[in-house]
């Protein structure tokens, strides 16, 4: 049972580790906004949090010594999975923090994407103002707050991976996993293949008759071709 939840849970991680690394690609460009910025905090503190949960069940179950064998090597499969994605969570957590710093929203800055907008900065700083949401110019303030808290967060991921290798010693290098690599890729072709043996099926095998018919008329279209090209020279 326990089992399946860290499954469970790792899975969710693993969604939402991805979806914080798809949003962060987008930061500093043309579709970067407050909203963006919102959307990135709430997706990494919910990564967080399904961190602390399997973290906390891993630990358990691993320093359990009456785990039998078999259960202990899935867990410390498990285990080398989470940490893994805690690596990738952090570096996307640094990247970031990096791309937020250098490109802030309500700062004079030079736009990563030019739009090819013109005119005077009177007129379009009066366009901006009338078009921008309320909301956010009550949180004029809401980048800057969100990178200090990003810092913070930062530091508690990295204490987190810190943490769990002194409480639990499972090297990564030991562990082995249950299936060949790019196995999940060969399943996903799997309906492909059938497909293809079937049309083979289907054509049967090639025929030696009608392969050595083809091969003798191409020889002989071929010598005539050349006994023409050699009497067109005599003559």
């Amino acid at each position: 049972m326990a089992r399946e939840e860290c499954k469970a849970l790792l899975d969710a991680l693993n969604k939402t580790t991805a979806c914080y690394h798809h949003l962060v690609l987008t930061v500093g460009g043309s579709a970067d906004s407050q909203n963006l910025r919102e959307e990135l905090q709430k997706t990494r503190q919910k990564a967080q949090e399904l961190a602390v949960a399997i973290r906390a069940r891993l630990t358990a179950a691993l320093r359990d010594r009456g785990l039998g064998a078999e259960e202990r090597a899935e867990f410390e499969r498990l285990w080398v999975a989470f940490s893994g994605c805690l690596d990738l969570l952090e570096a996307d957590m640094r990247r970031a923090l990096a791309l937020g710093t250098a490109f802030p929203l309500h700062a004079p800055r030079r736009p990563l994407v030019r739009t090819g907008v013109a005119g005077g900065s009177a007129g379009v700083a009066a366009r901006a103002l009338s078009a921008r949401s309320l909301r956010h110019e009550a949180e004029r303030d809401f980048d800057v707050n969100d990178l200090r808290e990003l810092e913070r967060e930062i530091l508690q991921v990295s204490e987190m991976v810190n943490d769990m290798e002194m409480k639990v010693n499972v090297p990564r290098w030991t562990v082995q996993a249950r299936q060949t690599a790019g196995a999940e890729l060969l399943s996903s072709v799997g309906a492909s293949s059938v497909g293809v043996v079937s049309v083979q099926e289907r054509t049967g095998p090639c025929d030696v008759s009608k392969a050595l018919a083809a091969t003798v008329f191409s020889a002989v279209l071929l010598a005539a071709v050349a006994l023409a090209i050699c009497v067109a020279k005599l003559s």
